[in-house]
This record gives C-alpha cells, structure tokens and sequence, in this order.
C-alpha cells in the first residue's frame, strides 16, 4: 500500500513543506521524504536534529543493498532485466493475470504460466560446511572454514545435485540472518520447465574462485517472510 500526506517540518524558525510517502525498499516500516531542493538541507538537518535521541544514523547505499537482498526487493538490472518475465522473477502479484485487464506482454506471460517457467529467480543462503557427497562428482573442492560470511558479489556458479543450472545474479551479506544471500535464474538441464518442487527437491551449492560452498534455496525471502514488520507488526 502506497501512502502520500502532505507535512511540514520545522527548520529553525520555518515551516518547510515535505511530500511523505509511506514507502520502503529496506523491509522495514518506513517514509520517502520528498523535498523541494531549497529546502533539503534544512529538512535534513531537522529531521536528523529530532531522530538523534532515537539513534538516527546515515547509511549509505551499500547498506540499502544489503537491506533489499535480505527482504527479497528486486534491483532492476541485476535481479531483473529487459529478458526476464515477471512469472520467472516470482512477481505475478504485479500481474492483473486474474482480472480482465488488457495491458502490453499479457497474452506472453498467459502463454508462459499455461507452458510452464523456462527458468526462476531463487534465494540462496550460504550455510556452515556439511557432508556434501549427495551434491555428486561434479562438484569442486567445498571449504572447510566457516563459509556464511564468504564475500560474493554475482556471476557465482550455481550446483544443483552436481550440475550447473545457474549463476548468481546478485548478492550480498544480510547481517539480521547473519549470512551471505544470493539471487539467481536457474535452469532443469534436462529442458523440462522449472516447478517449485523441482526448486524445492534439489541439494545446492555456490561457487566462488573454484570453492563451493553449501547452500539453503528459499522460495520466501530469509528475513520477514511474512511481511510483517513493513506494516509495523514487531
């Protein structure tokens, strides 16, 4: 649910009007300021002025990705490209596929949800080392150090029983589930489409400079799968 109010935050001895939008991209229950540029900087200094008491820190952009990957919030350009369906990307919920409303690449994805996915967007976690002889020969050498903080980026291989069957589109460290998580497509190599319980049966692992490490697959996001603190249950 999208909210706008009109506000006003007081910098110095003036009123400065803000547009408020009940918004987040970081998984948590959270307002867009948006802010006429006069007046940003007093805005800002206000707004940090009051939240100084409740621990107000800056963040920069690294810890937006962070947050995001925990969350499961999509990046345009690396979860999601021009090539991908929303079908594959596990965003129907943006789809009026069950209402009649006409709108460009409906009769596509149709065709496809009636075919079965090509391919689909999967979480990944990297776990603590574990006997992984069931992930078959194919499989390189697998770390025996603690693995969950290991530093990936993307383009990381990734084994499903043995094979390879995709490659990380994204990743990053989510520190509340304290943990390296990844996004990435992945394939049956046999060609047949992708079904959660294809996703769901298989034993996986990431590869990193010629290391694999153990991987859980999530079909929900790892932290607040059910959406609650978004809508300020805690």
């Amino acid at each position: 649910m999208l909210m706008l109010c009109l506000a006003w935050v007081l910098g110095g001895s003036r009123r400065l009007p803000v547009r408020a939008m009940r918004l987040s991209f970081v998984g948590e229950l959270g307002w867009e300021l948006h802010i006429p540029r006069a007046s940003c900087v007093p805005v800002y200094r206000a707004v940090m002025t009051a939240g100084a008491k409740h621990g107000l820190v800056n963040a920069g952009y690294r810890a937006i990705d962070s947050l995001s990957i925990e969350k499961g919030y999509r990046h345009w350009h690396a979860d999601l490209r021009p090539d991908d369906s929303p079908l594959e990307a596990g965003l129907a919920f943006t789809c009026k596929l069950r209402s009649g409303v006409p709108f460009l690449g409906r009769e596509a994805l149709e065709e496809q949800r009636q075919v079965g996915l090509p391919r689909r967007l999967v979480c990944l976690t990297v776990e603590e080392p574990v006997d992984v002889s069931a992930l078959g020969p194919g499989v390189l050498a697998v770390s025996n150090a603690s693995s969950r903080k290991v530093p990936m980026f993307g383009l990381e291989a990734i084994w499903r029983n043995g094979q390879v069957v995709g490659h990380v589109r994204r990743a990053d460290f989510g520190f509340a589930v304290d943990k390296t998580i990844a996004y990435g497509y992945i394939r049956d190599p046999s060609g047949q489409p992708v079904s959660l319980d294809f996703v769901k049966s298989g034993d996986y692992a990431l590869e990193r400079m010629g290391v694999t490490y153990t991987a859980q697959v999530h079909l929900k996001s790892p932290f607040d799968p059910d959406n609650k603190r978004v809508k300020g249950i805690y």
